[in-house]
């Protein structure tokens, strides 16, 4: 019976590495965004000439959450291979950014909250920007309202693992 205990954990264990078509997946959907970052940014700078300032703002703030989109696909790539397919020894890559390695399940939680509050601030300085096109207040106000939801979730995460951290040390 022993033997066959091995055998159950081993091929549990060994089935962390189905994780890794996902992560090509999202590596494809990062080469996706950088098409679609392009195409806006040729878009943009077309139309800079013409545009009035609250235009140039709107469309600053489209990169700024195509970047911060990227920023957090490749979060989510780095840290989901090391904590579950791999470890990464950093001390054979001393260049990477120590953003990308070492990242444990609760730093991951708070900066995927991070970033996604990020993405919806931007979002929501979008519409104020572009108030006039953007006069449904209904809209606005769920914009504003998932913007508050999303700080307001990433702060009671940020608590709980403090805490948990905290009952840990005792």
């Amino acid at each position: 019976m022993n033997q066959i205990a091995r055998w159950i954990e081993r091929i549990v264990f060994s089935s962390r590495w189905l994780i890794v078509p996902f992560l090509f997946g999202l590596i494809a959907g990062l080469a996706a965004l950088i098409f679609k970052f392009g195409m806006k940014l040729v878009d943009f700078m077309l139309q800079i000439t013409t545009a009035e300032p609250t235009e140039i703002i709107v469309g600053l703030l489209g990169l700024v959450d195509l970047t911060l989109t990227a920023n957090l696909v490749v979060i989510v790539i780095c840290s989901s291979y090391e904590n579950f397919v791999a470890p990464i020894d950093y001390a054979e890559h001393p260049n990477w950014p120590p953003g990308l390695v070492r990242i444990g399940f609760a730093g991951l939680k708070q900066k995927l909250l991070g970033s996604i509050v990020a993405i919806a601030a931007v979002n929501a300085l979008e519409w104020f920007a572009d108030i006039d096109r953007h006069a449904d207040s209904v809209k606005l106000g769920w914009v504003v309202g998932i913007l508050l939801a999303f700080a307001i979730a990433m702060l009671v995460l940020a608590a709980a693992d403090r805490l948990s951290q905290g009952s840990e040390g005792h």
